[in-house]
């Protein structure tokens, strides 16, 4: 990359530089797990991406850093996207000339690959030339107590008495070692929502890069699975983040069972904030989230778009969508286990 300024240099991110790079988002305030070097390994290898991870230098010290994936499949066109697969993982600096340097390259980027949509996915809107969507994400935060009891005497009557529930169908909770259960369980609940299912090398991935940040969360039914969670832990927060039941779950209140035993061993091992993850509004993830207690946090996702194109809309809430989403909840989970993860590698 060509110098930005006379002090700051834009460059991408060599195979030795895992470790400055990952000093850098952990100790900068707008650092996220989804910054961290690892996803490019995860992207590139699960989904055959391409990757460019962009570090800003400062007297050859890193001052900022920006993920990047190109997404492109003949399904769903190209885009450029910080970072795919990602709630968040828009660009982060130590000061404005950094963070102007690598806002420049990446459009530099755009322009050389011949991209027509450039994404940053951020909390807060920073660029008012771009174009700026806040209507479709919110994200959900919450403090975590130091007293389990605490935690849950916190969630509301209705959701607590849910939790109670699960206790009283006697579920249990277990630490996975592999993704097999979760996998199961994970593809069989994305098939009833009418969405497809990552690739199983997605999810061993995630475990393989981040054995120290990241653990599964199962809850069984006399013996059987009928919940699993894949939580991510960065700094002192968790977060659940691919999860979901089968068709049991929801008799015996094992999804509400499974996020408090989240919480509950999160709490136990010291973690203070629970993140529940993004959710799109006017879905029954983002109730459950506001039924549990968590207020609603617009994610700003901002974007520059080729002269003539607009922003992307690819998600199953699109009216274009509807027959699809209805047909694929009708599909055996074999044939939908198949066919998905050559489909859902472009949503990103």
């Amino acid at each position: 990359m060509a110098e930005a300024s006379p002090l700051i240099t834009v460059r991408a991110m060599a195979s030795d530089d895992n470790a400055i790079w990952d000093a850098f988002v952990e100790a900068a305030p707008g650092g996220t797990f989804f910054h961290l070097s690892g996803w490019k390994r995860v992207i590139e290898t699960a989904f055959r991406h391409r990757t460019y991870y962009l570090m800003a230098e400062r007297d050859r010290a890193v001052s900022g850093v920006l993920p990047l994936t190109l997404v492109k499949t003949r399904l769903f066109g190209a885009s450029l996207i910080s970072n795919a697969f990602c709630v968040q993982g828009g660009p982060i600096a130590a000061d404005a000339a950094s963070l102007r340097a690598l806002e420049d390259a990446s459009v530099r980027l755009m322009e050389e690959l011949h991209v027509p949509v450039l994404e940053f996915r951020s909390w807060a809107e920073g660029r008012a030339d771009w174009l700026s969507r806040d209507d479709l994400y919110a994200s959900f935060r919450k403090p975590i107590d130091p007293s389990v009891d605490a935690n849950l005497k916190s969630i509301p009557r209705k959701q607590r008495a849910m939790v109670r529930k699960g206790l009283q169908y006697e579920l249990r909770s277990q630490l996975d070692d592999d993704v097999e259960r979760l996998y199961r369980v994970y593809g069989e609940s994305v098939r009833n929502l009418g969405t497809p299912v990552f690739p199983k090398k997605y999810f061993e991935l995630l475990r393989s890069t981040f054995p120290e940040r990241s653990d599964i969360v199962t809850i069984t039914s006399s013996g059987k699975p009928v919940a699993s969670v894949m939580n991510f832990y960065f700094r002192d927060e968790v977060l659940p983040y691919y999860g979901g039941g089968t068709a049991d779950a929801r008799r015996l209140a094992a999804n509400d069972f499974m996020y408090w035993e989240v919480m509950r061993r999160a709490c136990e091992r010291g973690f203070r904030l629970f993140d529940f993850g993004r959710s799109k509004r006017g879905t029954g993830a983002y109730d459950f989230k506001c039924y549990w207690g968590f207020e609603p946090t617009p994610l700003v996702y901002q974007y520059r778009v080729a002269p003539g194109r607009d922003i992307p809309d690819l998600n199953p809430l699109n009216p274009k969508f509807r027959m699809f989403v209805q047909l694929w909840k009708k599909l055996p989970l074999a044939v939908a286990a198949r066919l998905g993860p050559s489909i859902v590698r472009g949503l990103a």
